[in-house]
């Protein structure tokens, strides 16, 4: 094909210097036709077909070659076909004898014509897109997958991401609360912080069930928590995470911005500090295709925002259950410990992102942090104190026991109270050691250093120093109770032996003193 520089000499030649097309095509060594079109175009007009190329070998297969190709539509997308196997089908089922290429060309071709286009769209103020992404990040020493709940505000692009252990149920309910607070904090009023409507995919967590007219029957969690804050859901199409683009992006931004190096951090909370400081400063950038900053237009959206509601959602999962024999409530494969006086009762469990509340009817028996673990166990030891003071056997086997972190001053206790006594002194330590199920472990700790510097080795006493300590009084400690410790005898003082101490001490000592009095 002939470049520019040639058409610009031959026109020129010709409309310029007047030379003949058929003179210019012998100067220039060319055809005398290649000048004619060299009249009619300034620049090389590229070669353009008159009709579709013919594919003799291939027509007779194209049929074939789209049935595959619709086929693969409903087939997992690692399971589909490449063009060389069906280029190898052909030639091996159907006889095909043209080449891998025409075949190759064929399949990129119709996969270019059948990818879907999209409509640009605007987005008005006071609505809302969250979703979950996953990262890597080194919390308390231990590199692990956490997950973040994006949300994001399509119309200001201002957004909040928060990191959890895990996603659930909980941690969907406390990334709304948590966003609907931030957004909150930058409402003039601190009070705007919750959209008129937010955009979901089909999440298990908000979604029970796809019914059969497009309609979504929402679970009993996300209806409470719409139920407390007002706003409408929309939800995305399965499989179609374009229709929410949005956070989308920001799934993968907050993961390439805010996460990257990966994060160290000592906790959940100061990661998630760091995560909302990210959020907070972004909102002084201006984006490509706006003059105005985030914060800015975020202040449309939150002009458009609903009223947070006086109090806050309780964003956790409820699960009745039954405590088993073990005094041990079952919640998320993990075993959590109760008071043994609540055995078989019936209990209500509620699991929060960092905690595991129980309660039987209003009252609240168990508070444990929790353990993302499998088939993991979270004792109180304070739980199983007054069985093993029945059952004093056990105390040498007890498994809530095991990994219980105390004091040296309970360890030589045990020896002086077993040594003073044999076997009751078990069941006094055990008595001591319950005396932490209404006190402080340093208040105990301090009464049982106390006692054995007193040598009033017993449960007694160390109750006694418990309450002396607490009240700020002295000790008055009744000696009759310990017979083998040393008495003291004192005397009454009276006015004669006063002045036959002067005496001894001389005249000069009793004139000062007088002289003083």
């Amino acid at each position: 094909m002939l470049d520019v520089d040639t058409y610009l000499k031959v026109r020129t030649a010709v409309q310029v210097e007047g030379l003949s097309q058929r003179a210019a095509a012998r100067r220039f060594g060319i055809d005398p036709k290649t000048v004619a079109k060299m009249m009619s175009f300034s620049v090389p007009p590229g070669y353009v077909r008159s009709k579709a190329p013919v594919r003799p070998k291939l027509d007779a297969f194209t049929a074939i070659i789209d049935k595959i190709l619709v086929d693969d539509k409903s087939r997992p997308k690692k399971q589909q076909h490449t063009a060389k196997r069906i280029f190898e089908r052909l030639r091996g089922e159907y006889g095909f004898t043209g080449g891998i290429t025409i075949v190759k060309d064929y399949v990129a071709g119709v996969q270019q014509r059948a990818q879907e286009m999209f409509v640009p769209l605007v987005h008005p103020p006071g609505h809302a897109q969250a979703d979950f992404g996953e990262a890597l990040a080194v919390i308390g020493g231990v590199e692990r997958k956490i997950h973040y709940f994006a949300f994001d505000l399509p119309h200001s692009d201002a957004n909040f991401v928060v990191a959890y252990p895990a996603e659930s149920t909980e941690a969907f309910c406390d990334g709304h609360v948590q966003a609907f607070a931030f957004f909150a904090s930058l409402a003039e009023t601190g009070k705007a912080g919750v959209p008129q409507s937010i955009l979901y995919d089909n999440t298990k967590i908000a979604v029970a069930k796809i019914l059969g007219d497009g309609k979504r029957q929402r679970t009993r969690v996300f209806t409470e928590l719409q139920s407390h804050y007002l706003f409408r859901d929309r939800f995305g199409r399965p499989a179609k995470g374009n229709d929410k683009g949005k956070v989308e992006g920001l799934v993968g931004y907050a993961r390439r911005n805010f996460m990257v190096p990966v994060p160290v951090f000592e906790s959940f909370a100061a990661l998630n500090a760091h995560l909302t400081d990210c959020c907070r400063k972004r909102t002084a950038e201006v984006l490509r295709g706006h003059t105005e900053t985030i914060g800015e237009r975020l202040a449309r959206d939150l002009a458009a925002f609903r009223h947070l509601p006086p109090t806050p959602y309780d964003a956790c999962e409820k699960v009745s259950t039954r405590v088993s024999s073990l005094s041990l409530v079952r919640y998320r494969l993990n075993d959590y410990s109760v008071p043994t006086s609540f055995g078989h009762a019936q209990v209500l469990v509620r699991g929060y992102v960092h905690e595991v509340v129980i309660s039987c009817g209003t009252e609240i028996i168990a508070q444990h942090p929790r353990s993302y673990e499998r088939e993991d166990f979270v004792f109180d030891p304070l739980h199983y104190l007054a069985l093993i003071e029945r059952k004093i056997n056990a105390l040498d086997q007890a498994a809530p026991l095991v990994d219980w972190q105390l004091p040296e001053e309970f360890a030589a206790l045990r020896r002086l109270l077993e040594g003073r006594m044999g076997k009751p002194g078990k069941r006094e330590f055990v008595q001591v050691l319950r005396l932490m199920e209404t006190f402080t472990l340093d208040d105990v700790a301090a009464a049982v250093r106390d006692a054995i510097q007193r040598g009033a080795i017993g449960f007694d006493a160390v109750k006694h120093l418990v309450l002396c300590r607490i009240e700020r009084r002295p000790p008055r400690l009744d000696m009759a109770i310990y017979p083998y410790l040393p008495k003291a005898t004192v005397a009454t003082t009276s006015a004669g032996a006063y002045m036959e101490l002067l005496s001894r001490r001389g005249p000069a000592c009793v004139v000062d003193t007088a002289e003083a009095a």
